[in-house]
């Protein structure tokens, strides 16, 4: 769930369009954005690594090096968000697509390696009545909400 700052950020009721609603296509700064979690906690995101390109019927698996920096053991909620910035249609602005709960130590690191399949990517096509993944450049994002988004990489889908 998305809490927005003001009401004012917030689309006409009886409009049902879905640009600038929910994490997906807000383009504002939301009080609490989607994902986001307390911790008592801090913790460090590295080396995140994704094939450069996938084809169809594959999957990606991402894996991301986290530390606990803190000093004290906490979760943290690892979540991978998809983007597609060159779509022929309107796309969300990032799509959660995995994510992973983990336990850390102090000064522990763990490496978290998620999938998502090339299918997932697809989106639903108006003008073809079918199920569609284009061909392209999709960016991958890790982080621990919508937008703290510590890693991103660029993937090539075939």
């Amino acid at each position: 769930m998305t809490f927005y700052k003001s009401d004012s950020d917030l689309p006409d009721f009886n409009d049902y369009n879905m640009s600038n609603r929910t994490y997906r296509y807000f383009k504002g700064e939301a009080l609490y954005p989607f994902g986001y979690g307390l911790s008592y906690s801090s913790f460090k995101y590295d080396a995140l690594k994704i094939p450069g390109s996938s084809t169809a019927g594959k999957n990606i698996t991402a894996s991301v090096a986290v530390t606990n920096t803190g000093k004290i053991a906490g979760d943290e909620v690892v979540q991978l968000y998809v983007s597609d910035p060159v779509c022929s249609v309107m796309r969300p602005e990032k799509e959660l697509k995995a994510f992973e709960k983990i336990f850390l130590q102090p000064g522990e690191t763990r490496t978290v390696a998620m999938q998502v399949k090339v299918a997932d990517l697809a989106f639903y096509d108006e003008s073809k009545k079918a199920w569609n993944t284009e061909a392209g450049e999709y960016i991958l994002n890790v982080g621990n909400s919508s937008r703290a988004i510590f890693q991103q990489v660029k993937i090539s889908v075939k």
